[in-house]
């Protein structure tokens, strides 16, 4: 069960993101800052940690009392030579982080960790799942307690399991809100697996970005599910972002060559996050998809 250590909120000397260049990564700097915290991003630009040497480069970069947000990951993980990248990243920052005197390491995972079961899930489910992504993420977890309990034990260790993401800046091309969208915008229809009948919780990535950074000012020690615990079929996505639209986009049905992921379905109990962060609330789905829409169709213009 998380804790959070921190009986108010209180701004770490300095936040450090591994990862600032990409979508979650930015979408947290961003919070930090408007914040006011000192935050150090650092991208690929900055340290490349499938490089050689790049623990060491990453470790001088650090000071006594930084709170750690990493953050970088090659992903979706879908092979085994991604795999190893992935693992690799982990050891490098690891290499950097050794015996660094910090005041927090918060990883940002997925709850691709966790095994299918009947029923919401939660915290404290099975995290044994069938996903190379997973697998990866699973890994990562226990990669980066272990080495913190040996070298870093006053360090604390949190992790943040974001559900299916969705928002404006995403670059991936997934199934589902951030492809809707596109495809709606270029006026093209959208084709669905099977009825689209299979229902999944999606989240903002600003919610994410908003948990991270009250974990950090709260010093929240365990893991935390970012899922709203609200599930919507992709049918009703596609339908929604439809609606965001003036366009005709009709909705097309693809037969399935293989069972729907997850059984169809993969519901959360979001009741941890109210227990620690009782004055949270999770952005409502059709106002955060309308939002993220709005946003990418005013840059467009």
């Amino acid at each position: 069960m998380a804790e959070n250590l921190n009986n108010a909120a209180i701004a770490p000397k300095r936040v450090v993101v591994i990862g600032a260049g990409g979508f979650v990564g930015s979408a947290i700097v961003a919070a930090a800052r408007e914040r006011r915290f000192a935050v150090l991003p650092l991208g690929r630009g900055e340290v490349d940690l499938l490089a050689d040497g790049s623990g060491q480069k990453f470790g001088g970069k650090l000071k006594p009392g930084d709170a750690v947000v990493f953050v970088s990951a090659l992903a979706p993980c879908k092979d085994y030579v991604m795999f190893e990248q992935n693992i690799r990243m982990a050891k490098n920052a690891l290499d950097g982080l050794a015996g660094q005197p910090l005041s927090q390491l918060l990883y940002i995972s997925s709850d691709a960790v966790y095994s299918d079961v009947d029923g919401p899930l939660t915290e404290a489910s099975v995290t044994a799942p069938d996903s190379l992504h997973g697998q990866m993420h699973v890994a990562r977890e226990t990669m980066f307690a272990a080495a913190l309990a040996e070298t870093n034990a006053k360090t604390i260790f949190a992790t943040l399991r974001p559900t299916l993401i969705y928002g404006a800046g995403d670059p991936h091309n997934g199934y589902g809100p951030n492809r809707f969208r596109r495809l709606v915008l270029a006026g093209d229809d959208i084709v669905l697996f099977g009825n689209g009948e299979e229902r999944r919780d999606h989240v903002s990535v600003l919610d994410v970005a908003e948990l991270a950074v009250r974990m950090l000012e709260r010093r929240t020690r365990g893991a935390l599910n970012a899922t709203t615990g609200t599930v919507a079929s992709f049918r009703e996505l596609a339908e929604m972002t439809i609606g965001f639209s003036d366009e005709v986009i009709a909705i097309e049905n693809l037969s399935r060559s293989g069972p729907m992921p997850h059984n169809g379905y993969r519901p959360f109990d979001p009741s941890e996050v109210l227990r620690l962060f009782p004055d949270f609330a999770f952005t409502e789905l059709e106002a955060g998809l309308r939002a993220a829409f709005e946003e990418v169709k005013a840059a467009g213009a």
